[in-house]
Parts: C-alpha cells; structure tokens; sequence
C-alpha cells in the first residue's frame, strides 16, 4: 500500500495566485478608469443588418427621415415631448404598426423594430440614466 502524498503549498502555487490577483486588479483598475460617458446621442438605422444612416436627433425636427426597405416604408420623426432627443416612427404602413406603437425612445440603448421591413432604429451613446442598471449576472 502506497502512503498518501503530502500536499503542500510550492513557490509555484504562490506565484500563480499573486498573478490572479494582480490580473484582478488590472481589469479593475481599467474598468474604474473607462469614460462613463458615451458621447453625443445618435440615432442609428440599419435596414437588412446594415447601417444606412446615422445622425444626430437634433436634426429630426427641421427634416423628418423616410425610409424604405422590403416593400414598406417608415416615416422617422422627432418628438417635442421629449426635449428635442426622443425618436419615434410616426408613420408606417406595415401591416402590425409595431414600430408605431413603440413609441418615443430618448436613451442610448433603446431601439425600435419594424420587422416586416427589417428595419432597426437605436439610439447609441449619451450619458448613462441615474437608474441604470450596473450590472446584470445570469
């Protein structure tokens, strides 16, 4: 019968648990360190999966955007509801109105989908809302 190793720490296990927690503290530093801000709000729209167009939502209220794409078409307005920022889908012909029941979007993140056009509609960047959500695990 063999007797039972004796199981000890080594200067190697040490070493790789002060590079575990130096590597955690690099991924740390660099998340604290990251810009909060996500700069100017845009307005993304994408027909198909490609981006067609990007502009500021500022530009909405002298010039409403129409898109067209699979047969449909979109009319793209601003809202004076919402400060000049928030984007909504006045006007579709698409069978559901999915997209026109979406309502106003105004935060960096938010989208509106018109499936039957297979046309997206998000807003990327701006600065994060003070009820956002830092973090969601599983």
């Amino acid at each position: 019968m063999l007797p039972f190793p004796e199981l000890r720490p080594t200067l190697w296990d040490g070493l790789v648990v002060l590079g575990v927690i130096l590597l955690a503290a690099v991924i740390l530093a660099s998340a604290w360190s990251r810009e909060e801000d996500g700069g100017a709000l845009a307005v993304v729209v994408s027909a198909d999966g490609e981006e067609i167009d990007r502009f500021p939502p500022g530009e909405l209220p002298d010039s409403p955007r129409i898109y067209e794409n699979n047969g449909y078409t979109l009319r793209l307005a601003a809202s004076p509801a919402s400060g000049g920022d928030g984007v909504r889908v006045e006007a579709a012909d698409c069978p559901t109105q999915d997209c026109v029941h979406t309502g106003v979007i105004s935060r960096g993140g938010q989208s509106i989908v018109c499936l039957p056009a297979r046309i997206i509609i998000r807003l990327e960047g701006g600065p994060p809302p003070e009820t956002a959500v830092d973090a969601v695990t599983g």
